[in-house]
């Protein structure tokens, strides 16, 4: 890139940031344009680290390892909302565990006692765990630290992101309007957050591809229970039966949870398509389109690789 150049990227969740703060970090000129700072469903993500039902795997699985060295040293510094957790993703049926958990520390096989009933196999590892409001907030200090700035407004395209010499699509589901991008869909995903009635491990279930999720996570004070996945919906308001099914079927797993009192339903729509699009192309102005979104359930996973990648794509030029 020639000294100068101003690049904006579009959107705030925590694909735009991150690709925000590893430029603005580099030494380029950026600016944020939203209307949601931070993004909703990156708000809404539970989130632990795992590269979760997304496509294309060679590229999936350098991007989240990337991602992983960058959360292992963030963990190191409270203020991040991250934390290196220990704790169990389990299965109803004598599932393999997944590839990229056989490499996390202290990964091993879990013994029955160690499982809740009615589940037959289960793996231990320590991973890391994200605390998403503490975490969006970090990126969006990081980034005016840069020299980055935000701008909340909403776009009808990209053009109206000028004037720039770049402009970094990190839209989620909205690039399916934007562009058009009509491989896009969304998956709504919704979570419970209550009071930490006093767990410090993560539990997980191996649901494959069913709509209802199980999982909690603790945050210190508090637990973000999940969850849905309802391919094809992307409706934001609250669901209170699907809340009373996550409370319940966490409870199942983890009795003290079924006293917890419910502080906070959070809703999103994860970005999905067949691959992540990791791209770059040009408008018919000559301006050049990165392109860093279609994450799906993975967007957290992968922030920091496709926000290496978006950067090289740019640089390259």
């Amino acid at each position: 890139m020639a000294a100068g150049e101003r690049v904006v990227v579009v959107g705030a969740g925590v694909a735009g940031l991150t690709t925000a703060v590893v430029l603005a970090e580099a030494g380029v000129s950026v600016r944020v344009i939203a209307e949601d700072v931070p993004g909703v469903t990156s708000l809404a993500a539970g989130a632990m680290w795992g590269p979760y039902l997304v496509e294309p795997k060679d590229k999936v699985d350098q991007w989240g390892q990337r991602s992983l060295e960058i959360f292992r040293r963030l963990a190191e510094v409270p203020a991040t909302g991250v934390r290196l957790t220990s704790g169990i993703e389990a299965s109803r049926t004598a599932e393999a565990p997944p590839a990229w958990a056989t490499a996390l520390p202290g990964f091993r096989p879990c013994g029955p006692a160690e499982l809740p009933a009615s589940f037959s196999a289960g793996y231990r590892f320590t991973v890391p765990l994200i605390d998403m409001p503490t975490y969006l907030n970090y990126l969006l200090h990081r980034l005016g630290a840069a020299g980055g700035t935000v701008e909340r407004r909403r776009l009808a395209s990209l053009s109206d992101a000028g004037p720039a010499t770049v402009i970094v699509n990190c839209t989620g589901l909205g690039a399916k309007d934007l562009l058009p991008d009509p491989d896009l869909r969304p998956i709504r995903g919704q979570h419970l957050v209550v009071t930490n009635p006093g767990l410090t491990e993560f539990f997980s279930e191996d649901t494959g591809l069913s709509p209802d999720l199980l999982c909690f996570y603790p945050h210190g004070d508090t637990v973000v229970l999940g969850g849905t996945a309802i391919d094809g919906e992307g409706g934001l308001a609250s669901d209170d039966t699907a809340a009373a099914s996550i409370l319940a079927r966490c409870a199942e797993v983890e009795p003290r949870l079924a006293t917890a009192r419910v502080l906070e339903h959070r809703i999103g729509a994860r970005p999905t398509r067949a691959t992540v699009r990791v791209g770059a192309d040009r408008q018919e102005d000559g301006t050049l389109v990165v392109h860093n979104y279609g994450h799906g359930g993975a967007g957290v996973t992968l922030s920091w690789g496709c926000a290496g990648e978006a950067y090289e794509l740019l640089a390259s030029e």
